[in-house]
């Protein structure tokens, strides 16, 4: 019996420790990864990355923006940065904080050497404004950017300005009235912001444009800004993505239900439709 207890308790830890240990293999897997990928590009490599995963002891999966807290990590990185190094920022968010966001765009602008983000899934909303900061956007072929069009809680600040434009004055409440004046107060913020983050790589009368189509409402919150249309609009976009960028991402990885919605041969496959055949 005390031998049945003793293996009771055993397990019981181990299980309590399962999780952390895998944790800190995979904290280390990742900063492994990052070193590799500074060495070969003999730069600073910083990571932007959210996704839901299992990071406490329950394994509940917790929603992740860009907020004060990131920006206030991407800048100190930033600062231990030597002026003359390139920073690589490996982007994938959905966006967040406008504050925050601001803040590690314009930490970029500042920054000397060369800055790259590498976009291999999605960057939107304040993901696409750190985006604009840098002197190339590298993208995945499918990967996408975002409009940065300011939102008021649940609706865009662009749609609660047309509510003026619709209706007679004596019509609208004093709470759409509020928020039609903070609406265009941020519309003509963040306008302002692009353009700044714009003006460094192209000419002020053309990144005027380029910021008003994307921060005044011109598509809705989520419109997906691919490749060819992220250039057209004038933006430094190369598709030339390493290959560690994709291997750290499979190191985020999200958390696993009972049963998987996708499920593949996780091997590259060639003409013939067999893994590795040529």
């Amino acid at each position: 019996m005390d031998i049945f207890f003793q293996l009771f308790w055993l397990f019981f830890i181990l299980s309590a420790l399962s999780p952390y240990l895998q944790q800190q293999m995979l904290l280390g897997a990742r900063a492994r990864k990052i070193a590799e990928l500074e060495k070969k590009r003999k730069s600073r490599v910083i990571t932007l990355i959210h996704r839901q995963e299992a990071v406490n002891f329950l394994g509940i999966p917790i929603s992740r923006f860009i907020n004060i807290d990131d920006s206030e990590q991407v800048l100190r990185a930033i600062r231990l940065t030597d002026k003359n190094m390139p920073i690589d920022l490996v982007l994938h968010t959905p966006g967040g904080l406008v504050l925050a966001a601001e803040q590690i765009a314009e930490a970029l602008l500042r920054h000397p050497a060369k800055v790259t983000v590498f976009v291999p899934h999605y960057a939107m909303s304040g993901g696409t404004l750190i985006a604009l900061a840098a002197d190339e956007i590298v993208m995945d072929e499918n990967a996408v950017l975002g409009p940065v069009d300011p939102q008021l809680g649940q609706y865009p600040a662009a749609s609660v300005l047309k509510v003026l434009e619709k209706k007679p004055i004596q019509e609208i409440d004093d709470q759409t009235l509020i928020l039609a004046d903070v609406a265009e107060k941020a519309l003509k913020q963040v306008k302002a912001t692009v353009k700044n983050l714009l003006k460094k790589h192209m000419p002020e009368d053309r990144a005027e444009e380029v910021a008003h189509i994307l921060s005044q409402g011109t598509w809705t919150h989520d419109y997906p800004i691919d490749v060819a249309q992220a250039r057209e609009l004038g933006l430094r976009v190369s598709t030339e993505m390493p290959l560690e960028v994709y291997e750290l991402m499979d190191l985020y990885p999200q958390p696993q239900g009972q049963r998987p919605s996708v499920q593949y041969v996780p091997l590259p496959y060639r003409q013939g439709g067999q893994p590795g055949g040529r």
